[in-house]
């Protein structure tokens, strides 16, 4: 059964997260992708306050809608791949970023970053964005509009489901999945296992 967890995330809660949890995930979450965290990052470079409350637990879910059909709440909400907004998360996370999710892994670089900042990661299914969005009550552009889809929006999720991929301890989920499905090499002067049906 999966993990019922309530945003914004307790300290508790992202401690408690580990490689391969399934979670449902109810309550407000971030959608930002690379244009919007330019803008955060250039905007704390400056020493100016941004959107998003780093410190207070949000997640930020790497995403760029498409326009909803009238009366929808919004449109197809899948998932953008994440190692393309390493550059920007690893900016934000000695702010107080706690918890990412998006499309894919992350770079070597970022998950020692996460680790030593106790920072999370959430995979969302790719492709599936007609159905993610069933799960998102409330869409509101709050920052960035001129961006269009990629202004940030503040989203109303329930039961939103995801994996974790990187929890507090380091472990990557894709990683572990790599070097456990990973071919043994055969060693030298073995037999080879013989042709089933005669080859070909």
């Amino acid at each position: 059964m999966p993990i019922q967890i309530q945003t914004p995330l307790t300290s508790d809660a992202i401690q408690s997260l580990r490689v391969g949890d399934t979670v449902e995930i109810t309550g407000p979450i971030y959608a930002a992708r690379d244009a919007a965290h330019k803008r955060m990052l250039e905007a704390l470079s400056r020493g100016e306050s941004i959107p998003i409350d780093l410190k207070g637990g949000n997640l930020i879910y790497y995403v760029g809608p498409t326009p909803p059909r009238p009366g929808a709440v919004i449109g197809a909400a899948g998932p953008t791949t994440s190692m393309r907004m390493d550059a920007f998360c690893a900016g934000l996370i000695p702010h107080g970023l706690k918890a990412t999710m998006g499309k894919g892994g992350r770079g070597p670089e970022l998950r020692d970053l996460m680790r030593r900042h106790g920072a999370i990661y959430f995979l969302a299914v790719g492709g599936s964005g007609a159905l993610l969005s069933q799960h998102i009550k409330q869409a509101e552009v709050i920052a960035y509009e001129d961006l269009g889809t990629e202004a940030i929006r503040l989203l109303t999720v329930e039961n939103f489901p995801a994996i974790v991929c990187n929890d507090v301890e380091g472990r990557d989920l894709l990683e572990e999945g790599k070097a456990k499905w990973a071919r043994k090499p055969v060693p030298a002067g073995a037999a080879k296992a013989p042709l089933r049906n005669g080859g070909g």
